[in-house]
């Protein structure tokens, strides 16, 4: 593997420092060549020009994989893309060295990283959009939105100052990278107190061993951390048993990291609240029972889908090429591949 300078890794239930790849120079090879999709390639050369060295080649993930397979060397899958077929497209790229995403999340490519190659996240793409979400999720919740929104629909004018507001509260933050530093600055824009966990404990941040101790005086807990097989689960029901009554669960990372199961427990009882913009299962069936849960919020994965979405994947991915183009630390790596034999 070649050296490493610093970074910030997610692993274990939130995140670590570790290495950051510094990929070696090209050597005898003319150009680095990268597999974007349609959207990134357009605005990238709508931008500042890409060193010389970066050659670019499209593929918006139709077909079994990308045409020039044995030349790529930095591979951007396009967003939301399906890795039913990773496998196969991974096995058609045998000199790939970066795989760049442009969301967040990573676990479905987390083990199967090739030999020699790194992951990097959409890190600083989805922070400011994703946590306006979460802000918008408590909002809708404590004010009852969703409630006036149906009594409008029957044209109910139902007058209740039962509502509630976000100054005030303490709100628990359970993830500190980008989602989690940018929903922090926006709960104390409404005069709210956050209180932000990672796996480790730091300056101003607690450790996610402290849970515990810490749900049951929170009024609301938001949930920004990576899906690992550390954090699948982690909200389950004895979490939820140490949330106190009324308190409200807010996801907007991935829905494996709650048992559904137990999360409508509690929200039949009418003993907490939930907002959800990932679910698991998801896509959620037509069935399911979250639909017509009781004190629900519930939106379809749309934390990050924002117009500024694409010209920020684009700048991500344009300062990707060029460092990689001359042999400096990527960015947002969050996985290192096994080394080549």
């Amino acid at each position: 593997m070649p050296p490493v300078c610093q970074a910030d890794l997610w692993a274990a239930r939130a995140e670590r420092a570790v290495g950051v790849t510094r990929l070696p120079r090209m050597g005898s090879r003319s150009a680095v060549v990268a597999c974007v999709p349609t959207v990134v390639a357009e605005l990238i050369a709508g931008g500042d020009p890409l060193p010389d060295a970066v050659e670019l080649m499209v593929w918006d993930g139709h077909g079994s994989a990308p045409g020039r397979g044995p030349d790529i060397d930095v591979w951007v899958p396009p967003f939301l893309w399906s890795p039913d077929g990773l496998d196969d497209v991974l096995a058609a790229l045998p000199r790939l060295r970066v795989i760049q995403l442009t969301s967040a999340g990573y676990e479905q490519y987390a083990d199967r990283v090739p030999p020699g190659a790194v992951l990097c996240n959409g890190r600083g793409i989805h922070g400011g959009s994703t946590s306006e979400w979460v802000l918008a999720a408590m909002l809708a919740s404590l004010r009852r939105i969703p409630e006036f929104v149906r009594a409008q629909d029957e044209r109910a004018w139902e007058h209740d100052l039962g509502t509630d507001e976000l100054a005030g509260k303490r709100v628990l933050i359970v993830g500190a990278g980008d989602l989690g530093e940018n929903t922090a600055t926006r709960v104390r824009a409404f005069d709210a107190e956050p209180v932000l966990v990672a796996s480790t404990a730091r300056g101003g941040v607690h450790g996610v061993e402290e849970l515990p101790d810490l749900l049951p005086d929170a009024d609301v807990v938001v949930l920004v951390l990576p899906l690992t097989d550390r954090t699948a689960g982690l909200v389950d029901a004895q979490f939820l048993a140490r949330m106190r009554d009324g308190a409200l669960l807010v996801n907007g990372a991935r829905g494996p990291i709650v048992d559904t199961g137990a999360l409508l427990v509690e929200l039949s009882a009418g003993r907490l609240r939930a907002a959800l913009d990932v679910t698991d299962p998801e896509p959620l069936p037509p069935e399911h029972p979250l639909w017509t849960a009781p004190n629900l919020v519930l939106t379809p994965h749309v934390g990050g889908s924002v117009p500024g979405y694409p010209a920020r994947a684009a700048a991500l991915v344009a300062n990707q090429l060029s460092r990689f183009a001359a042999g400096e630390c990527l960015t947002n790596v969050v996985v290192e591949g096994p080394l080549r034999r």
